[in-house]
């Protein structure tokens, strides 16, 4: 009996002993970690602010490998051409059968070369049936037909300006500037500088101040292109303009339009005489209203005789001197209204 007791008893301690182990070993303690996934049992050891700093390391370095790629594709790649500097528009013409311009020729005035061969022989650069069209003593109020005449036939041409003349119609000898016409000088009052009473520093001053007055109406320096008042020169002039390098010009074919009558006389005249010599410099003056009425059939005329236009150009700007630049400033416009002009062009005979 006390057997079976006592191995009861060590039955029940045993129980006890064994259920306070489990008891021990499966309950949570305080302070413990709680229960982790496989994902989140392996440990980061960076504080937060240093996850931020990593995150950002990353990011930078993807950045500068993108910019760095990009930068090696830029090199590898052909270099884009660069743009082109802007170009002003010109007029456009409204006539495509226009007489037009078939070449532009610059010219190189180094030296004072002469050109035309009534007096200078030595650039004998129009090919056959090539003409020049130049026009003397503008600008005045016939200019504007004139050059309507030479819009509506898309040409161009070379005009010599008389000084005095810019001081009665700017506006007028800007119209020509706007146009595109190369412009040069024709002396400041038409003077005749191969006179036996005009000294040479009196034809300096004709020169110098015309081109001066010309500088001052355009707000620009003109061409060092001119031609001599009834194409009377003297070695002295011709030297002179040598100095400044100023091309000179002559004439090949006069229009003689200061003594034709009729629109159809100057067009006669030019036909005729280009018939002969088959090119050449052509000398006429916007100055005449039978030359603003003959120009538009005239130049019908030479397209229709299969001549063609050269528009010469300067290669460079006339340097005027800054003591004409003052005297034409402090001139007075005079005022155009009834003046005659007998006292500025005159016609001389040949």
């Amino acid at each position: 009996m006390r057997s079976a007791l006592g191995l009861m008893l060590a039955s029940v301690v045993a129980a006890i002993v064994i259920a306070g182990v489990w008891f021990w070993t499966s309950s949570p303690r305080a302070d413990a970690a709680p229960p982790q996934t496989m994902a989140a049992s392996q440990a980061d050891p960076l504080p937060a602010a240093a996850k931020q700093a990593a995150r950002d390391d990353v990011e930078t370095t993807a950045a500068l490998s993108k910019r760095a790629d990009a930068t090696q594709a830029a090199a590898a790649a052909p270099a884009p051409a660069p743009m082109p500097a802007p170009v002003a528009a010109g007029p456009k013409c409204n006539n495509p059968d226009g007489l037009g311009v078939s070449r532009t020729v610059v010219v190189d005035t180094t030296g004072g070369p002469g050109f035309g061969f009534l007096q200078y022989k030595q650039y004998d650069f129009l090919t056959d049936h090539e003409v020049v069209l130049t026009f003397d003593d503008g600008p005045w109020p016939t200019t504007p037909a004139v050059l309507k005449a030479l819009a509506d036939e898309c040409t161009k041409a070379v005009f010599f300006p008389i000084g005095l003349h810019t001081t009665y119609h700017p506006d007028i000898l800007r119209q020509v500037a706007a146009a595109g016409h190369t412009i040069g000088a024709h002396t400041w009052s038409h003077a005749h500088l191969a006179g036996k009473k005009i000294t040479e520093q009196q034809a300096k001053d004709e020169i110098e101040k015309g081109f001066s007055a010309v500088k001052l109406a355009l707000g620009a320096n003109p061409a060092p292109f001119f031609r001599f008042p009834a194409l009377a020169h003297t070695p002295a002039t011709t030297a002179y303009l040598g100095t400044r390098n100023i091309a000179m010009f002559s004439v090949d074919v006069d229009s003689n339009d200061f003594k034709s009558k009729s629109a159809d006389e100057v067009i006669n005249n030019v036909m005729t005489k280009l018939d002969k010599e088959h090119k050449g410099i052509i000398l006429m003056h916007d100055l005449q209203k039978h030359t603003a009425q003959a120009l538009p059939t005239l130049l019908r005329k030479l397209k229709a005789g299969g001549y063609k236009v050269v528009w010469m150009k300067a290669k460079t700007q006339i340097e005027t001197l800054p003591e004409y630049d003052a005297m034409m400033a402090k001139t007075e416009k005079p005022i155009a209204t009834g003046r005659p002009i007998g006292n500025v062009v005159q016609t001389v005979a040949e």
